[in-house]
């Protein structure tokens, strides 16, 4: 019986030291060699991996002289790096305990305002999810309103889910190939939000958990908040490398790997079937859970939408597999409805986490999204074809006004992942918005500082207009120069 799949009990019992070594920190930091004065550019450096979340809040940083010793530096300059941040809000002292990691005033982790709006006018890239049509919300409402005044009698709280709406998730696992009964699915408030409860219940601090090299930033931020060990594996334009990926589930025996096999985020890049059987039966092997990020799976532009991953697993072993999912890259991010199927038991404790949190969600969304899944035969295809246009105006915008950047036309999803031939990701998003153009930069979609600078992540979500005046103004920044990026030390990389 797949319910029957054992995991281990967690130990709630925070295991993790709160400080930050000094080499760790040493290796995020650039080089302060390579600018002068060299205290303010390694503040900046450290109030911005704080700001990222890389620098976890109300850490404890390195000794004076230990961080010293590890960059290279004097203690003096240590020191007025560390009376800088403490004056500007990223730290403070205790008294013989330290100086420890936090937040100023008004300021909000890039995490929070990587989803809040662009200012004024400018053009948002950095958020890959689009709208939902007027007239499909205005309808959708006028259906429900009915069964939404029958409901307003009872008491309204579902911590697993609306009834209707997790017999309708389950009876689309089942249309996809994946038998599936109502008791293995928990409606979540987004595909965000389920991956939260997973990691809470599945891992304790200092546990290990496998990701792909890049990922998507939230879900990399959860697994620092939770404390846990990343391990990375890699995704290339043109995929997995699947003997690392074994190798890695063989050698360091994570607890949890979470993976986007479908129309991955950033690369766009579908995991071939064969690959995905390797991945399951290494996973088996190891005793890690796979958790499948299906966010992006109905999104197939050029190939047939994939079957859920489990489908590929031995009916003993789908219960090894939880699978999330939500209506956030296919309808509206603003439902906030997501889900995840996994054995019916697990279901069941999930529940009891979720309560602790929010007892349940809006009835009001259930009931929206409920009306939207029934009717996606016909609002999907419309929106698949929109996002072929975007993304066929969005790699002519480019070819025109940026041809010496380079990347690969994906299958599906909702972004190209392009290569801008040199490191100046971070100093070009910096500089865009002068140019009214807002747009994450390649390092936020990694695992691990300094990497993937050469890289832009840039949806075709905004209409083609738009899409071609933001490249236009992107053109024109890069042309009109960006700063010097810094020197940066060299990051060690983790190969299994």
């Amino acid at each position: 019986m797949a319910d029957a799949h054992p995991y281990r009990p967690v130990d709630r019992v925070d295991r993790t030291q709160r400080t930050l070594g000094s080499r760790q920190l040493a290796a995020m930091l650039p080089d302060p060699s390579g600018t002068r004065p060299a205290y303010r550019h390694l503040a900046r450096a450290i109030s911005a991996l704080i700001l990222d979340g890389r620098i976890a809040l109300h850490v404890k940083l390195p000794a004076e002289r230990e961080l010293a010793t590890a960059l290279h530096t004097s203690r003096a300059t240590v020191t007025a790096v560390y009376d800088l941040l403490r004056e500007s809000g990223y730290a403070h002292s205790r008294q013989g305990s330290g100086t420890w990691t936090a937040l100023p005033d008004g300021r909000a982790p890039s995490g929070i305002t990587r989803l809040l709006g662009p200012q004024d006018t400018a053009i948002d890239l950095a958020r890959a999810a689009p709208g939902l049509p007027e007239q499909t919300l205005t309808e959708a409402l006028a259906r429900i309103a009915p069964q939404l005044a029958e409901h307003v009698h009872t008491p309204g709280y579902h911590p697993y889910g609306l009834p209707e709406l997790r017999a309708a998730v389950a009876e689309r696992f089942t249309r996809r190939g994946l038998a599936t009964v109502p008791e293995q699915i928990l409606v979540t408030s987004g595909a965000q939000h389920a991956l939260t409860l997973v990691l809470g219940l599945l891992c304790r601090p200092g546990d290990r958990v496998m990701a792909e090299n890049p990922s998507y930033p939230n879900a990399l931020d959860a697994m620092r908040r939770g404390r846990l060990r990343t391990v990375s594996v890699p995704v290339t334009d043109t995929g997995w490398d699947i003997e690392i990926t074994e190798s890695t589930l063989r050698q360091v025996v994570p607890q949890l790997a979470y993976l986007i096999p479908d129309f991955h985020n950033p690369t766009g890049c579908l995991m071939p079937e064969g690959e995905r059987v390797r991945v399951l039966h290494a996973a088996q092997r190891s005793g890690t859970w796979l958790v499948i990020d299906e966010t992006l799976a109905d999104l197939a532009l050029d190939v047939p939408a994939p079957p859920p991953f489990a489908t590929h697993a031995t009916p003993d072993r789908t219960g090894q597999v939880i699978t999330i999912g939500s209506m956030s890259k296919t309808h509206w991010g603003g439902l906030r409805i997501g889900w995840l199927r996994a054995p019916a038991r697990l279901v069941t404790e999930l529940a009891g986490q979720r309560v602790a949190t929010d007892m349940g969600g809006s009835v009001l969304d259930q009931l929206l999204a409920l009306t939207l899944l029934t009717q996606a035969a016909d609002l999907l295809p419309p929106r698949l074809e929109q996002l072929r246009r975007r993304r066929t105006a969005l790699a002519a915008a480019l070819t025109e006004h940026l041809p010496q950047w380079t990347w690969r036309l994906p299958p599906g999803g909702l972004s190209l992942w392009v290569d801008l031939g040199e490191p100046i990701a971070s100093a070009l998003a910096e500089r865009a918005l002068d140019y009214g153009v807002r747009i994450e930069g390649g390092t936020h979609f990694a695992t691990d500082p300094g990497l993937f600078e050469q890289r832009l992540r840039i949806p075709y979500t905004v209409p083609p207009d738009t899409l071609h005046e933001a490249v236009q103004r992107m053109a024109t920044a890069l042309a009109d120069g960006l700063p010097h990026p810094p020197t940066t030390r060299q990051q060690p990389h983790w190969v299994a």
